[in-house]
């Protein structure tokens, strides 16, 4: 049973998130007064967490799938000690804060995922459940359950109509992920009124459609009913659970309980004082909080620690009795196995003919998983034509945990945010996977890797017009310049073997950003001239001129570096000499020096003109001139293609000599 201070230490959420909301005149009050209840009897009654040390690798992870309601995780890791103090909370939405409108994983001590966009912490908490039951397959002995913890989503009507949340769903369910729980923040409410107006389904209906055991509080604002219904999901060993659980946006404001302006707008001065007293606060002035609430979540954090001190000990006596898991361990989650790499003759080795980069690099993830056996690779149902599966290890599915190949289904979208929660997770190397065109469907996804910092992997293929017959819908045109426009982003389209090589140990090398790498379906030439190093640069002269200065320098990136260089001799016999550089990845080059930007693309070359069977959208950068798409693809053998939209040789001399 519940007792009056822990109503009290509820309330203490409720005033928070509505003080720091009205002193920043900015923010989301809905979520935090509605949820509190659930959210501190989450936290106090059953979430493994250790204040003093956030990365313990055995912690439970709550997600805020709503993100608007930042205000409050804000006021659990206040209340809780993981270092954000009550300036932290005036500063809310402020420049430079630890506050910001949305949590931001890694900016804000004690947040799991970046979060906002909605139902993708639904996918990501997903993701986080997968790494766990692949984990916990892989080191757990009889006696030593080393990775035993849960994975608790929480979020409200607005993430339950995002078609990433049922996607995600979808596939935990399949999964068979019972450490993960979902709570359903259920008010009916969203900006624009009540949701009938475009959202009448039963959701548990749908979520015991999808294998989940589905739960039902009918009062948000019941302690004891929230605990039983946390712990009836814990019970369920089989299944994944989905909560829930009745509230009222606002609870606790008497003028905007249940409507929609107590979503995204501060109650006012008046309402937080009707609030106050309505739940009985006795404390006037903002941000003040009784000294007995901080002894109990003082208290309640002290407890807490004593989990990870059990923890500790059984790890210690584990890595003691099964010293080669403890090896295993290491390499899972501290060691860098990137060394091995390029000494791996099956890595670095060259093949003596043309080759689709799609084949080079699925013949490269073979060699990868050799030395990374914490990889998990996975595809949105295209691993054969993606070439990314993982020979002889397995598929990943409820009965077999320990596979290293992901099944996500036509998914792209959630497939993106679930492997992010893997990578946060931690533990695990995950890559997703899909042909190029369909990235659209996981650029969010990939945007939110950015945001996060994180070196998520995306291997594309069939990066161009070259797919050939199956037409336009299926040739990605203006996707380069998305990707290449987004910060914190590396997107290769590497022209042979050794440049996917060097696309490969980039993204495994990157710490702190995503690589995105575009690949051919087509056969392309290996180039004499390619080097992992000089790709490393992101871009490099390929051919060079026999000036000093050359008379014009083509840029290309992919198979039309084979048309520059054709370019090259046609312009040859015209007298002019020029000078090919293959520009694999330009985020890459702008990180290199200005000295040896200046050594590749010296500025007294004017006459630039580059090759790419994309948007030109961006290219004015470096070329004066463009050879590429303006206009959609059709549908046409691909060599022919290519002379249609005219992506030759010829077109690129007659750029040159304009």
């Amino acid at each position: 049973m519940h007792s009056s201070i822990d109503q009290l230490s509820v309330n203490a959420i409720k005033i928070l998130s509505a003080d720091a909301i009205q002193k920043a005149n900015s923010g989301h009050p809905g979520l935090p007064l509605g949820s509190a209840p659930a959210a501190y009897t989450l936290w106090k009654d059953f979430m493994k967490f250790n204040p003093a040390n956030p990365k313990w690798e055995n912690r439970d992870r709550f997600i805020l799938s709503g993100g608007h309601g930042s205000m409050l995780i804000y006021s659990l890791l206040h209340l809780f000690g993981f270092g954000l103090t009550v300036e932290d909370l005036k500063n809310f939405r402020q420049l430079g804060s630890l506050t910001p409108g949305h949590p931001e994983y890694g900016h804000t001590v004690g947040v799991e995922a970046t979060t906002g966009p909605l139902g993708a912490g639904m996918a990501m908490a997903t993701g986080m459940a997968i790494a766990e039951k692949k984990l916990a397959a892989t080191f757990n002995k009889e006696g030593y359950p080393v990775v035993d913890h849960y994975t608790y989503v929480l979020g409200g009507d607005g993430c339950m109509m995002e078609g990433i949340c049922y996607e995600a769903m979808s596939l935990a369910g399949t999964l068979g992920l019972s450490k993960l729980i979902v709570l359903y923040d259920s008010n009916n409410i969203s900006i624009e009124g009540d949701t009938s107006i475009a959202f009448r389904e039963n959701v548990r209906a749908r979520f015991d459609s999808f294998g989940f055991q589905t739960l039902l509080v009918e009062d948000g604002s019941d302690l004891d009913a929230i605990a039983n219904a946390i712990a009836e999901a814990k019970a369920d060993t089989e299944r994944p659970t989905m909560i829930e659980i009745k509230t009222k946006i606002g609870a606790g404001c008497p003028a905007k309980e249940g409507k929609a302006s107590a979503h995204g707008e501060p109650l006012g001065e008046e309402n937080i004082a009707a609030l106050r007293e309505n739940i009985g606060w006795t404390n006037t002035n903002p941000f003040e909080v009784p000294d007995e609430v901080y002894a109990n979540y003082k208290a309640i954090a002290e407890e807490k620690a004593k989990d990870e001190e059990s923890w500790n000990a059984l790890f210690a006596d584990y890595c003691a009795k099964f010293p080669e898991m403890a090896e295993l361990w290491d390499t899972y989650f501290n060691k860098d196995l990137s060394a091995e790499l390029l000494s791996d003759p099956d890595f670095t080795k060259v093949p003596e003919k043309a080759e689709a980069t799609r084949n080079c690099s699925g013949n490269l993830i073979q060699a990868i998983a050799k030395h990374y056996p914490n990889i998990l690779g996975g595809s949105a149902d295209l691993a054969p034509s993606n070439k990314t599966n993982i020979k002889d290890g397995g598929d990943f599915s409820k009965e077999n945990p320990l596979g290293k190949n992901m099944h996500y289904g036509i998914r792209e979208n959630a497939m993106a945010a679930i492997g992010n929660g893997i990578l946060l997770h931690g533990g695990l190397r995950p890559f997703v996977s899909t042909f190029f065109v369909f990235s659209d469907f996981l650029k969010p996804m990939a945007r939110l890797s950015s945001l996060m910092r994180i070196p998520q992997i995306y291997v594309l293929t069939h990066d161009s017009i070259g797919v050939g017959e199956d037409g336009p819908t299926h040739q990605p045109i203006e996707q380069l310049a998305q990707f290449r426009a987004m910060p914190n982003f590396y997107t290769f389209r590497p022209a042979d073997r050794v440049e996917t090589q060097a696309a490969w140990y980039f993204a495994l090398t990157k710490k702190d950003a995503p690589t995105a790498l575009v690949l051919s379906r087509q056969n392309l030439p290996q180039l004499a001239s390619a080097t992992v190093e000089k790709a490393m640069k992101g871009a490099y002269i390929v051919a060079d001129s026999s000036k000093e200065t050359p008379d014009t320098i083509l840029i290309a990136t992919g198979s039309e570096v084979e048309v520059a260089l054709e370019a090259k001799e046609k312009l040859a016999a015209k007298g002019l000499d020029a000078r090919v550089v293959s520009m694999p990845c330009m985020e890459l080059f702008e990180d290199q020096t200005a000295e040896y930007k200046e050594s590749v693309l010296p500025a007294a070359v004017t006459n630039r003109v580059s090759v790419e069977a994309a948007s030109v959208f961006g290219w004015g950068n470096y070329a004066s001139k463009q050879v590429g798409m303006s206009t959609f693809g059709t549908s046409a053998p691909g060599e022919l293609l290519f002379d249609h939209f005219g992506i030759t040789s010829d077109a690129v001399v007659a750029k040159v000599c304009e």
